[in-house]
């Protein structure tokens, strides 16, 4: 055999050592590798199944909980239709005789008599309303919505419509922004409408020039609607209190209401996955603003 041949036979033969032994060491690197991920797939299974079985026992917590909620809400609105069924039949009582009083011995009694009754019937009256504010917010959770377009602009001067019959104020200046729709339960809405509305012309009462406003707006890059007045406002130190039950922040001798408007209205926009807030200043009036669910403007044109 030739002398080169040999050598080249030598040289194939370190080459082929070579990779083998490089292919044993790969071997072995991948045999490593393979049970590495084999202890890797075992851990994350046994942490699969410890998530899938805290998955279940949170599962379970939260419709104890919520089964739990369900029946203390439950009690809860039995305790209230109790307590309001058991408190109007001595306020009618209490009401009825103090009428009866004043119509069959008013003229035997003094003025200062005749004044005391009179503030008794007031204020059973004002607490068979209270009563019933109560019972109208607890039940707010309770009503089943129907979600549908609603035109709030028609809505709004209806509001407006009923407000200047019953409570005729031809100096008030109104501006009805029109087509401003949204999505959700239209009689809900007009409570909120009404609540919102009813305060402008409550608290624009002693304003020489009252001006009530209903439009649409953008809050960043979400459109919102307000409610806004020229009325009396209030101070800001006490937004936190603007929507709890029976919250007022003005005094009962200033203006009358239950303190139940504003926590129903919230509740309301609650429902419908929205936000309300208000800015103020005293003496200088109120905006409220609100989102609502496919709040949108379908005409531009003019103000009514």
């Amino acid at each position: 055999m030739p002398f080169d041949d040999a050598q080249e036979i030598l040289l194939l033969r370190s080459q082929i050592n070579t990779l083998e032994q490089l292919l044993q060491v790969h071997e072995a690197t991948a045999l490593q590798q393979a049970l590495r991920l084999e202890k890797t797939i075992e851990r994350l299974q046994d942490k699969t199944a410890e998530v899938e079985e805290l998955n279940r026992e949170l599962e379970n917590r939260v419709l104890q909980r919520t089964s739990e909620l369900q029946a203390a809400v439950q009690e809860l609105e039995t305790f209230c239709y109790s307590v309001s069924h058991d408190l109007r039949a001595p306020l009618r009582t209490l009401d009825g005789f103090s009428q009866a009083l004043l119509e069959d011995y008013g003229e035997t009694l003094d003025a200062d008599g005749r004044m005391f009754l009179d503030r008794i019937r007031k204020n059973s009256q004002h607490l068979a309303q209270l009563i019933d504010s109560l019972l109208q917010l607890s039940r707010l959770n309770r009503l089943e919505m129907k979600t549908q377009a609603v035109d709030l602009s028609q809505m709004v001067a209806a509001v407006i419509s009923d407000l200047k019959q019953a409570q005729p104020r031809p100096e008030m200046a109104v501006h009805i922004e029109p087509g401003i729709q949204a999505e959700g339960d239209s009689s809900l809405l007009q409570n909120v409408l009404m609540n919102l509305l009813e305060n402008s012309w409550k608290f624009t009462a002693k304003t020489e020039h009252p001006t009530v406003e209903f439009g649409l707006q953008k809050n960043g890059s979400e459109p919102c609607c307000f409610v806004r007045d020229n009325g009396a406002g209030f101070d800001m130190r006490f937004e936190g209190k603007l929507f709890g039950a029976f919250q007022r922040l003005h005094r009962p001798g200033e203006f009358e209401g239950t303190g139940i408007g504003l926590a129903t209205v919230q509740r309301i926009i609650r429902r419908h996955r929205g936000r309300i807030w208000a800015q103020a200043a005293v003496n200088e009036g109120a905006t409220f603003y609100f989102t609502l669910p496919g709040l949108r403007q379908t005409a531009m044109e003019g103000r009514a």
